[in-house]
C-alpha cells in the first residue's frame, strides 16, 4: 500500500471514482528530451497505463493510475527525470514559449528565466495556488496574463530616421496600426505599439533596430470561470532582475494573502497598490531599477 502522504501531493490527484488517480508530471517549461519522453512511454506500459494527456500547463498527466502501484511508479518517473508535479496551494509547473532558442518573434529567452524560477520556487507551500507562465514576446503564446504571475518580453523599436526612406513595409507589418506615414516620414504611435518588435524583421534595410529587452511583470491574472488579465506591476531590465522580483512576490503572497480565496480575488485596485509597495520596498536594497509602469510604452491592461 503507498505511504499516507503521497496522497497529499499535488500531482496525485483522485478520479471520479475515488479510486484511481491522475499522476501529474514536473516538466519546466514543458520541455522534455526525447529519452525521458520514452522513458515515461516504457514506465506508463510497465504499470498498464495506456493513456496520457497532455495539460495545458505543459506537463503530462498518467490516467487511471490504481493506489497499489504509487510508490514504485513514481520512483520510476523520479529516476526518469520526470518526477511529479503540483496542483494544489504550491507554485505549480513554470509554463514558457520556445523563446529566443527557437522563435523568430522572441524577445527574451525564456526558456531559460522559466528553468530558474522553477529552480527556486516550484512546490514551494503556499496560501493560495501560484501560477507562472512567461511569452518571449507580446503575441502572449503562453496566455501569461491569465497567470498569478506573468513575464512578457518586450522591445521598443528605434529607427535610423537619417537612413529610413519611408517606404512603408513596416507600416504594413504592425499589427497594430501603430505606424503612420505622413509626408513620406514614418511616426511611432507610442499609445498603440505592444513593443512587439516585429516591425524590425520588415525593414529590408535594416533600419529599424531595437533597445535592450524589457520584461514586463504582470500580478494577479487567472483563467478559469471568471479569467482576468494581471494587473501591471513591474517592467524589469534583466532576466535576474525578474528572479529577484518574483521572489520578493511570492515571499509577500506568502506573508500576507488568506487561504481562503484565490489571488486574483483578493487584490482590489487598492489592496494591489498596497501589495506593490511592500515588493518595490523590499527591492531597493538590491538596487533593482525597472521602467515606470505608468509609462506610455507600457502595455496597456
Amino acid at each position: 500500500m503507498a505511504d499516507p502522504a503521497l496522497y497529499l501531493k499535488g500531482g496525485v490527484i483522485p478520479e471520479r471514482d475515488n479510486e484511481h488517480y491522475i499522476i501529474r508530471l514536473r516538466i519546466p517549461a514543458g520541455l522534455l528530451g526525447v529519452e525521458a519522453l520514452g522513458g515515461i512511454a516504457i514506465i506508463a506500459k510497465k504499470y498498464g497505463i495506456i493513456t496520457t494527456h497532455l495539460t495545458t500547463r505543459q506537463t503530462i498527466e498518467l490516467l487511471h493510475v490504481g493506489p497499489e502501484m504509487l510508490d514504485k511508479l513514481l520512483a520510476d518517473l523520479e529516476k526518469n527525470g520526470t518526477p511529479i508535479g503540483a496542483e494544489r496551494n504550491e507554485v505549480v509547473n513554470v509554463t514558457s514559449c520556445l523563446g529566443t532558442n527557437n522563435c523568430k518573434y522572441a524577445v527574451i529567452d525564456s526558456v531559460s528565466l522559466a528553468k530558474k524560477l522553477d529552480k527556486k520556487h516550484f512546490g514551494k507551500e503556499m496560501p493560495v495556488k501560484v501560477r507562472i507562465a512567461i511569452s518571449a514576446c507580446p503575441n502572449g503564446c503562453t496566455s501569461e496574463r491569465l497567470n498569478e504571475i506573468g513575464v512578457t518580453g518586450l522591445r521598443r523599436p528605434v529607427r535610423n530616421e537619417g537612413l529610413c526612406t519611408g517606404c512603408g513595409t513596416c507600416r504594413h507589418y504592425c499589427r497594430e496600426h501603430a505606424i503612420i506615414i505622413e509626408n513620406g516620414k514614418l511616426r511611432l504611435n507610442q499609445e498603440d505599439c505592444m513593443l512587439c518588435g516585429f516591425c524590425i524583421h520588415a525593414c529590408h534595410f535594416q533600419y529599424i533596430n531595437f533597445e535592450d529587452a524589457l520584461y514586463l511583470i504582470t500580478l494577479g491574472g487567472r483563467r478559469g470561470r471568471h479569467p482576468k488579465i494581471g494587473r501591471t506591476f513591474y517592467i524589469a531590465k534583466s532576466e535576474n532582475d525578474v528572479v529577484e522580483i518574483a521572489e520578493k512576490i511570492i515571499y509577500w503572497i506568502s506573508r500576507s494573502i488568506a487561504s481562503d480565496q484565490m489571488l486574483p480575488e483578493q487584490l482590489t485596485n487598492e489592496e494591489f497598490t498596497e501589495f506593490r509597495e511592500k515588493v518595490m520596498k523590499s527591492l531597493k536594497p538590491l538596487g533593482i531599477e525597472g521602467m515606470d509602469p505608468t509609462n506610455a510604452y507600457c502595455l496597456q491592461n
